[in-house]
């Protein structure tokens, strides 16, 4: 099983100061290997030819859902989790079973999502929707 230092995290993210700060974070919990892209059109060109080990996608990107990369990490089983400014409502039904963490978030609930992914160390919560 790999570190989180080891392990190679797509970020995909339309917004360019929410995209820096997840890699800042990412980063502080011991990630190095992170590409950061703005577009389902990126990602998938990313996709292409790296198979990365855990995935950060926004739900929303310029009003498009990212379900297209969704999907091709899902069938490729690469793990990865939603991040949104809205309820884990707006998920389209095929995802139900997709951790979301609701924006803002803190570092603690993405270094938890990732070692709950992983096995990596002790997790508070293995599914947070978000808001009430």
């Amino acid at each position: 099983m790999k570190s989180k230092s080891g392990l190679q995290v797509l970020v995909v993210e339309d917004e360019p100061l929410i995209r820096m700060l997840i890699e800042d974070m990412l980063i502080e919990i011991g990630c190095k290997n992170i590409k950061a892209v703005a577009s389902i059109d990126n990602a998938l060109i990313f996709l292409a030819d790296n198979r990365p080990d855990f995935a950060i996608l926004d739900v929303d990107l310029s009003g498009t859902r990212s379900y297209p990369v969704a999907a091709l990490l899902r069938s490729c089983k690469t793990p990865f989790l939603f991040v949104s400014g809205y309820d884990a409502a707006i998920l389209d039904a095929a995802y139900a079973d997709v951790k979301i963490l609701q924006k803002p978030f803190r570092i603690g609930d993405l270094d938890s999502a990732i070692e709950a992914t992983f096995g990596l160390g002790p997790a508070d919560k293995t599914r947070d929707r978000g808001g009430s």
